[in-house]
């Protein structure tokens, strides 16, 4: 992710969050090899996290699971230590929408919990989010999961090459849109990844269809819409890291990395049962 708004973070971390370059890089078939075993780790530790996630635990619980999952795979946790990030694995809870660091806070019954992760396999990246309800929720809170999630396999299915990074956006954009009133985050948004995790081109979660930079054969986007109950407006807690909502109201996120070829695309991070 990245931001083009004004928060409190340190330029350091708004830097850390910047997709690397001004070109999108274009990979070779023993690149994109890798990027879907670690694309694979990513979908496999999701889909344990998803099964093991239950209220009464604490988020340093998902923590502990997500670093064991990844290296017990061969592979590395792509976030802890990148620039300063204490741990592998992302929680962010109900009004938080991303970067929520793990600790003691404890999963309650009813929470919509936003699990973020990355791997690194021979230098190359994987990376994706789920978003989840620890239990019951409200119909209006199932109705975000769906619409978050739809809008990311939206966006998805105009990943092509011929088609240009608008054409992900619009369709993102279009699809929250059409399900009801929610907030689309407009300072985060997706972005290319490869041998870094931040690459160029920024994917936004919003746009006009046919703009932005083209869309090649052999590149790897990162496409991760981020949909809240309220507003758009975002704020950052002290922590330096933590992104929430403004107006306090629940936010999704939802995130696949997919390799560009010369038909359909392919998510490196879906695994069966995920």
């Amino acid at each position: 992710m990245r931001t083009n708004q004004t928060t409190t973070q340190p330029p350091t971390l708004l830097q850390s969050l910047a997709p690397r370059g001004n070109e999108a890089t274009v990979k070779t078939s023993a690149e994109l090899d890798l990027m879907w075993e670690a694309g694979q780790i990513v979908g496999k530790t999701h889909l344990v996290l998803r099964k093991e996630l239950r209220p009464g635990m604490t988020t340093r619980d998902l923590d502990a699971v997500a670093e064991r999952e990844i290296r017990g795979m061969g592979a590395m946790p792509a976030f802890k230590g990148y620039h300063g990030f204490p741990a592998t694995l992302c929680v962010s809870i109900n009004h938080e929408i991303v970067h929520g660091i793990p600790g003691e806070r404890v999963i309650e019954e009813g929470d919509i919990v936003s699990l973020d992760l990355g791997a690194i396999v021979g230098g190359l990246y994987g990376d994706a989010a789920i978003s989840v309800a620890a239990g019951s929720v409200p119909d209006e809170l199932e109705r975000l999961l769906q619409t978050g999630e739809g809008s990311l396999y939206a966006g998805i299915a105009q990943a092509r090459a011929g088609n240009r990074i608008g054409d992900v956006s619009s369709a993102v954009e279009e699809h929250v849109l059409s399900r009801g009133v929610y907030g689309i985050v407009r300072g985060y948004v997706g972005h290319g990844i490869g041998r870094q995790l931040h690459e160029a081109p920024s994917v936004p979660n919003f746009g006009r269809p046919g703009r932005g930079p083209a869309i090649r054969e052999g590149m790897a986007l990162a496409i991760e819409p981020m949909v809240n109950l309220g507003g758009d407006d975002t704020e950052v807690l002290d922590d330096g890291w933590t992104v929430v909502t403004a107006d306090g109201s629940p936010s999704v996120h939802f995130e696949h990395t997919v390799l560009i070829t010369d038909g359909e695309p392919i998510i490196t991070t879906r695994v069966a049962d995920a």
